[in-house]
């Protein structure tokens, strides 16, 4: 065991017999988008070998098609031909040149393939895809079985280190397993030992094909979260026959990806998975790696110091800081960029065709296209006004190329409206980033001048050279004519805590930020929220109680029937819009919404039109019909509006300005695009 820092289980390296890994974190499998660009392995080298030289022991490619069928979209990522090898070997030879391990890992996408001619073991359609798949004959299934062998040839060929047999999340292999999927009455179904044998017979004819001397990860579902899923028995029985087969490691899988139970968003407890891959120890002897919301060196460690698992999947996590495994060895955990959970730069790009990246680290795979850059060699003075996240990344950014950095915030702390959202329930680890920053400020020497409402006339007289302007929004105003005093009140007021809201409310506006208002008024507000230093811990078992969750497996599939709720409050959420109420909330985290909304009785609508307030409450045309909504408050969610005060005299006077952030565009705020464009304007002083 490594007693030399402040993590030893996570720093003790890990014999596999024939190679050794150099700490116990494996980078989890991500399609980035960079698979299918022009240039895309030059990208993926690059990508992945910032993290390599950052500590990670192994690395899992995203998911790569063992044949045609099996792609995740047309022409998505595949190894079928020896021709591709040489692209493949431009990211083992970077990997391995930065001190790091990678394997490649198989995905057939199976009913999941997001095109016509995907097949599956029976011809039933998947809810998440439009087509429905073929069912794979009896000599499809032996070809496809060596395809993936095959795969694994060609991975091995290109100097990979290993492969990732993905088994899980509903894919093909999946899908071969559970009863749901498989309703065929030959040797690949029926019983349990026949649905199980199509991944034991890639497995073993893999380990033939490869020798003994490369690893074999099986990402196994260990707990599938659908009706018709697996058993815990049979979850054991196939994990000891997949030791016997020949794989190396076992791989945590939580989830199919059509359950509705969120597993990886930010709601989701950390490690809140892991105690299904600690019931699986006692009954396998290869190392078991456990996955799912692992976010922090400290769950780490503690996951294996409690024996929980012998590696840590962490995905995401290393799109935020590729150098999290080195700031954590030298007890610089304080200075990781936290992953947040949102999924709003990666899984919703991954689902939109586009590439992924990361909200809290814009440089997340655009290594090859963003370089770091060397210091200035002429630092400039550079002002930024506002600590919301623009004005904090352009700061921080702008400060580690060397220049010069005033940081003014009107109020006294940084964060802007990141400080309202930390206060929504399952949104705490935007505490992680304020932390971030602050850091940020401290290392690379900005200096902040908090509680300085700064002036144009000001910043003029200072002779700054370069000013940032990233002075956020104004909440849009909806008044209503008669409408008794306190009665109509903004979002701001409500998340500030500056007005306390009674036992029922209409929020006017069902973009992201009505959600987030009516995820904190359903719960019970920490009114100490705002002075924390630290993230709020997530209860597990509310959670899993809420969502149905039996980790005790005492059903199949791990599901159970979900607690009732208990909202504080009655609520209605209105758009004027036609249509899904919510329609434009993230793809993979807008669903989750939706349903805490639905289970907590709050009445969405759509095709709203606004007439007074009264003492009554809130009358509305609904759909051309007349109603009153008897509410105690309204609460206006409906928009916001640059505030550009400043950039008018500045830009009269000559004085180079630049504006980011909400400052720039407020139609909908957005953290993804500010925390990218603070970076982008602070890299764009040093060429200017």
């Amino acid at each position: 065991m490594n007693s030399s820092t402040p993590y030893p289980h996570l720093f003790t390296p890990l014999d596999l017999g024939f190679t050794t890994l150099k700490n116990r974190a494996i980078m989890g499998s991500m399609h980035v988008g960079l698979e299918e660009e022009r240039g895309g392995f030059d990208k993926l080298a690059a990508y992945f070998a910032e993290r390599a030289e950052g500590g990670c022991a192994l690395m899992v490619t995203g998911g790569v098609a063992p044949n045609t069928r099996g792609w995740l979209k047309p022409f998505g990522m595949k190894l079928t031909s020896k021709r591709q090898v040489k692209h493949h070997r431009l990211v083992t030879h970077a990997v391995h040149q930065a001190d790091g391990k990678i394997c490649l890992q198989i995905l057939h996408a199976g009913r999941y393939g997001y095109h016509p001619f995907n097949v599956a073991p029976s011809a039933i359609k998947a809810p998440i895809s439009p087509f429905k798949p073929s069912r794979l004959s009896h000599r499809q299934v032996k070809t496809t079985i060596k395809h993936f062998v095959r795969c694994a040839q060609l991975a091995q060929e290109a100097d990979y280190d290993g492969i990732e047999i993905m088994g899980s999340e509903g894919y093909l292999i999946n899908q071969f397993v559970a009863p749901r999927t498989n309703q065929r009455d030959d040797e690949w179904g029926g019983s349990f030992e026949h649905r199980i044998r199509f991944p034991l017979e890639i497995v073993r004819q893999t380990r033939l094909a490869v020798g003994p001397e490369f690893i074999i990860i099986f990402r196994l579902s260990m707990i599938d979260l659908v009706e018709g899923g697996s058993s815990w028995a049979e979850v054991v029985q196939l994990a000891q026959c997949l030791e016997e087969a020949g794989v190396t490691v076992i791989n945590t899988g939580i989830g199919w990806h059509e359950a509705r139970v969120p597993t990886i968003a930010t709601l989701v407890p950390r490690g809140a998975f892991s105690e299904v891959t600690h019931r699986l120890k006692e009954h396998v002897n290869v190392p078991l790696i456990t996955s799912n919301r692992i976010n922090h060196p400290d769950v780490a460690e503690k996951l294996l110091k409690h024996g929980s698992a012998d590696l840590i999947s962490m995905a995401r996590p290393f799109l935020a800081d590729p150098d999290f495994m080195n700031k954590s060895q030298q007890g610089k955990a304080d200075q990781i960029n936290t992953c947040i959970g949102c999924n709003q730069a990666c899984l919703d790009h991954a689902f939109e065709l586009k590439r992924a990246s990361c909200l809290v680290n814009p440089r997340a795979c655009y290594e090859a296209e963003l370089p770091i850059l060397p210091a200035v060699s002429k630092a400039k003075s550079v002002a930024v006004v506002g600590a919301g996240p623009a004005g904090l990344s352009a700061a921080t950014s702008a400060a580690e190329l060397g220049h010069h950095v005033t940081l003014y915030e009107a109020s006294d702390r940084i964060g802007g409206q990141f400080n309202l959202a930390k206060r929504i329930p399952g949104k705490e680890e935007f505490y992680e980033t304020l932390r971030y920053f602050g850091r940020l400020i401290e290392e690379r020497g900005v200096s902040l001048k908090l509680n300085t409402k700064v002036s144009a006339a000001d910043l003029i007289e200072a002779g700054y050279d370069e000013v940032i302007l990233a002075t956020g929004i104004y909440p849009r105003q909806v008044s209503f004519k008669g409408a008794p005093e306190g009665k109509v009140v903004s979002y701001l007021d409500v998340l500030s805590g500056s007005v306390v809201i009674g036992s029922s409310a209409a929020i006017i506006g069902a973009g992201g930020i009505g959600f987030d208002v009516s995820e904190f008024l359903l719960k019970k507000e920490r009114v100490d929220d705002l002075d924390r230093q630290n993230p709020p811990q997530v209860d597990l078992e509310a959670f899993l109680s809420e969502w149905g969750v039996d980790l005790g497996y005492e059903q199949g599939s791990g599901l159970t029937v979900a607690a009732p709720s208990t909202p504080k409050r009655t609520l209605y959420l209105l758009q004027r819009s036609q249509g899904k109420v919510g329609a434009r909330l993230g793809k993979t985290t807008g669903w989750i919404h939706r349903a805490q909304l639905k289970h907590s009785g709050v009445e969405m609508l759509s095709e709203v039109s606004y007439e007074r307030v009264d003492e009554q409450g809130l009358h509305i045309i609904h759909q051309g019909k007349a109603r009153l909504l008897e509410v105690e408050h309204i609460v206006v969610c409906a928009g916001q509006l640059p505030n550009r005060d400043l950039y008018d005299e500045l830009c009269e006077q000559n004085i180079s300005t630049h504006l980011i952030g909400g400052a720039d565009e407020a139609a909908e705020l957005d953290a993804k695009r500010a925390i990218r464009q603070g970076y982008l304007c602070a890299r764009s002083l040093s060429h200017s």
